[in-house]
């Protein structure tokens, strides 16, 4: 049925749809549109979208990159047309209808091109993580397809050659950024690459471009793949378009007519947050994206973040984490007076943050006066004097890290959602927030909870237009996730107020049933955990099917700049704890390696807490231990967005876990 047919049914009720019609492996577009009548907006396809965006806002700056230190601005009528340069290349190079056009690389004003033209010509566009071994490349690139490869550089280039011959739908790679030190047949670089559709006549591309519907596949996005292979989520125009316009205003984001929102891209764009915040939000909403340095999580990013003055900025847990410890680190090494007024101010500002109710003018006056003495300054340090609205997504968030940045005046706005569902499906913002909730549905979605417990927790369920067409080649799979009535079931377990705000609590994946039947969700009680130990970087509960709970710790240590491998060296806010337990420890071997008893000591003093804490003797944690190295993402213990990865972690450090149930 046709797309634009589809959208024109009023199918105002939310389960009454048949589990045939919402589900499809097909990405020609024989899924059905999803409609409430309460957003009505007219499905679209991107190109539809991006003609708008250029009769609104085509003179205004769209993208902006650095080239030798230069910032360097694209307008998005400059934008449009070189999208469609790109897609009369991906036409010349044989793209083939619904195959892919694979992007291996960093944010950058290629990687926005190569994506919005993929599209145009007819392709659909596939995101594969820069950090992905070859083979892990090969996987995503023969599941969707891939007719062309674009990278980012050699290194990149050099892994997709490696698997080239393994390929068979792989006709061509554009490298964009640097030259090719070495000629090879159908390798391009970008100014090669650009030119080669310059014969393909502009009618020619226009016909592709008609023939496209709202409900076909134009973007794939492939999960982490923690337990067996990443499954490729199709994406069709209408999740992409719809997403864009609802999602981003249920986060407050504003018009370019209104305000041109300032954002800096430095996530993966081959995750769905980044993508549909960075890209297509901007495409939308006439955003002015500018990307920051390859190194940016490396360092570099609090830089280009003073530069640019972002008015929105949106991080995952672990860089807001990273930015806290940093903070933490830095007031370490000031004298006792600075430290005591961030203290001070951080302390009356977090008070007056969470109970507004209760502060009169009067309690008004000191918290302003703290924020123009002394947080303003580290909101200025940290890039974010301009910014109106910051946003946490993609993993939990703990509650000592909302409290922090309370702190500091930045309310961190959670967003929640699933590449299934094209990214957030409930949003807060300025106008819908609660501490520690993921804000609200977004007008045009709507969610359920089934098997809810005596808490009134049970698993999330989603219905609405952000809801995926189906994993590419996994009918199986696909069906699995949708009931019978249509809902997508998130396989999350969460509780809604009375005032519909949602707070996710666990994950049944990941719930904890002990060999005495106690359910424990392991996020609050690793929270608990970090928030009782400062030294403590990461923490993992264990349990399953286990008489008893026990967790891995992991201590705050420095990073190497270049690689993010985590170092011997504890951090200067690891450093203090030792000296304040008495231990004169500089390095997570001194620690670990000879057992300091001061450290260990106070550790299980931590764990005290936290067990007294329990709501049941099953509940507690009855032994833990100190792992020689911090969690990265090269030592495959964190996804690319830097979420742990449980199931790596255990088997990874299975001869620790058994060591606790072996006695």
């Amino acid at each position: 049925m046709e797309g634009t047919a589809v959208i024109e049914q009023s199918l105002a009720s939310t389960i009454n749809k048949t589990k045939e019609a919402l589900w499809t492996t097909a990405v020609d577009g024989s899924v059905q549109l999803r409609v409430d009548d309460s957003c009505p907006q007219p499905a679209m396809t991107v190109h539809q979208m991006f003609l708008e965006c250029v009769d609104k806002y085509g003179p205004l700056q769209a993208l902006s990159s650095k080239r030798d230190g230069i910032w360097e601005h694209v307008t998005f009528l400059e934008y449009y047309k070189l999208s469609r340069r790109a897609a009369k290349s991906f036409m010349k190079l044989g793209l083939e209808p619904f195959h892919s056009v694979g992007i291996l690389g960093f944010n950058s004003p290629e990687w926005f091109i190569s994506a919005v033209g993929a599209v145009f010509a007819g392709g659909i566009v596939t995101g594969i993580y820069s950090t992905n071994s070859p083979e892990a490349c090969h996987y995503v690139a023969s599941d969707c397809k891939a007719n062309v490869i674009v990278v980012e550089n050699r290194k990149q280039l050099e892994k997709i050659l490696q698997i080239w011959e393994k390929l068979p739908h792989l006709k061509a790679i554009v490298q964009y950024k640097g030259s090719l030190q070495e000629k090879h047949s159908h390798v391009y670089t970008w100014e090669e690459f650009m030119g080669l559709g310059k014969d393909i006549a502009e009618g020619q591309l226009d016909d592709i471009i008609n023939s496209q519907k709202p409900n076909q596949c134009c973007v794939l996005i492939y999960t982490s793949g923690t337990t067996g292979n990443p499954k490729g989520v199709m994406l069709s125009h209408d999740n992409i378009t719809w997403t864009a316009a609802y999602a981003s205003c249920a986060g407050n984001m504003i018009p370019a007519e209104i305000q041109q929102e300032l954002i800096v891209s430095y996530l993966p764009l081959s995750h769905i947050a980044a993508q549909i915040y960075d890209l297509w939000t901007g495409i939308k909403w006439g955003e002015h994206v500018f990307f920051a340095e390859p190194d940016a999580l490396k360092g570099t990013l609090v830089d280009t973040l003073k530069e640019v003055q972002p008015t929105s900025h949106m991080g995952v847990p672990r860089v807001w984490e990273k930015i806290m410890e940093r903070i933490k680190d830095v007031s370490g090494q000031a004298g006792m007076v600075r430290r005591k007024m961030l203290s001070w101010a951080m302390s009356i500002n977090l008070e007056k943050n969470q109970n507004p109710a209760r502060n009169g003018e009067l309690k008004t006056f000191f918290p302003t006066l703290a924020d123009f003495l002394v947080l303003s300054k580290v909101r200025k340090a940290l890039g974010f004097s301009h910014c109106q609205k910051h946003f946490s997504g993609a993993a939990p968030i703990s509650a000592e890290t909302l409290e922090f940045f309370l702190g500091l005046n930045i309310t961190l706005y959670e967003a929640y959602g699933m590449s299934e569902t094209t990214g957030p499906h409930f949003m807060s913002g300025p106008n819908t927030y609660r501490f520690k909730c993921c804000g609200k549905a977004v007008p045009g979605c709507h969610m359920k909870l089934v098997n809810k417990d005596a808490s009134g927790n049970g698993e999330i369920c989603f219905w609405g237009r952000t809801v995926f067409m189906g994993y590419l080649n996994m009918e199986d799979k696909t069906k699995d996730i949708f009931d019978d009535e249509g809902w997508l079931h998130s396989g999350d377990i969460g509780k809604q107020d009375d005032d519909g705000f949602l707070q996710v609590t666990g994950r049944i994946k990941e719930l904890i049933i002990t060999a005495g039947g106690e359910n424990v969700p392991p996020v609050l009680l690793e929270d608990a955990v970090k928030r009782h130990l400062p030294i403590v970087s990461n923490a993992v509960l264990i349990g399953d099917r286990r008489k008893f709970l026990s967790m891995l710790l992991t201590l705050k240590s420095t990073v190497e700049p270049d690689t993010l491998e985590p170092m011997d060296s504890l951090t200067p806010e690891a450093i203090h704890f030792c000296e304040d337990v008495g231990s004169k420890a500089m390095t997570v071997s001194e620690i670990v390696g000879q057992k300091d008893k001061a450290v260990y000591r106070a550790i299980q003093k931590g764990i005290d807490k936290v067990n007294g804490e329990a709501v049941s003797n099953a509940q507690c944690i009855q032994k833990w231990a100190i792992l020689a190295k911090d969690f990265s993402i090269s030592g495959g213990e964190m996804g690319p967005t830097m979420k742990i990865k449980r199931h790596a972690i255990l088997e990874k450090y299975r001869k620790e876990v058994e060591g606790f149930y072996s006695e």
